[in-house]
């Protein structure tokens, strides 16, 4: 665990006793000059905002940034289209602006340690919406070319009905560093950046059925 204090941009982001907020920014088009400048390790980027939404925040930090921080969307309705939008643009989770503090603290801890903050019943509910259900061709294509294995398969659904690396190591009889390894591996084959992004292909791609 990196014990360094984890530094965050935002408008929601919490301060706790080894956590800081570096920086605020007013609306997107400051998102991006403000975390090349403070380099954040979290940034809590509001869905709405004027200028450059949180979408287009999102992408410009990704694609821009060397060596991006973690973004976690804020946003009042967790099945808000910009939400999935966001989550395909390579946000790593969102947090809901009712969140507690300690519900905000512990989110950006967990994104800043390097896991995905996934909401898998909020996930499903968007993609049954958004989804194009296996419309996406790019998607399908990046599936294609994956070639997972018959195991990698089976951990991906997994994944994207909900289950946690322990839930899914209990559910194959398998330890939980084997599921570890096949996450990776299913992560790598198809560019996904965390277990959000491989659970949205997978929906996208049709590889698993909204709903």
């Amino acid at each position: 665990m990196d014990e360094l204090p984890h530094r965050g941009v935002g408008q929601q982001a919490a301060p706790a006793e080894d956590d800081e907020v570096v920086g605020e920014a007013a609306d997107g088009a400051a998102v991006i000059p403000l975390v090349r400048r403070l380099r954040p390790d979290v940034v809590a980027m509001d869905v709405r905002m004027p200028l450059l939404d949180g979408i287009e925040a999102t992408r410009a930090v990704l694609r821009t940034v060397a060596e991006p921080p973690k973004i976690l969307v804020v946003t009042t309705f967790e099945n808000d289209e910009y939400v999935y939008e966001a989550l395909r643009a390579g946000a790593h989770g969102f947090l809901l602006k009712r969140a507690r503090p300690a519900e905000i603290v512990h989110a950006v801890r967990l994104v800043a340690e390097g896991e995905s903050l996934l909401f898998p019943a909020s996930v499903r509910q968007l993609a049954t919406e958004y989804a194009e259900g296996g419309g996406n061709r790019a998607a399908r294509a990046v599936m294609e070319r994956a070639q997972l294995t018959e195991r990698e398969a089976e951990v991906l659904r997994l994944m994207a009905g909900g289950l946690s690396n322990a839930e899914i190591a209990a559910r194959l009889v398998v330890g939980t560093e084997t599921v570890k390894s096949h996450v990776s591996a299913l992560l790598a084959k198809l560019g996904a950046r965390d277990r959000t992004q491989a659970v949205i292909a997978a929906y996208e791609s049709g590889f698993v059925a909204p709903g």
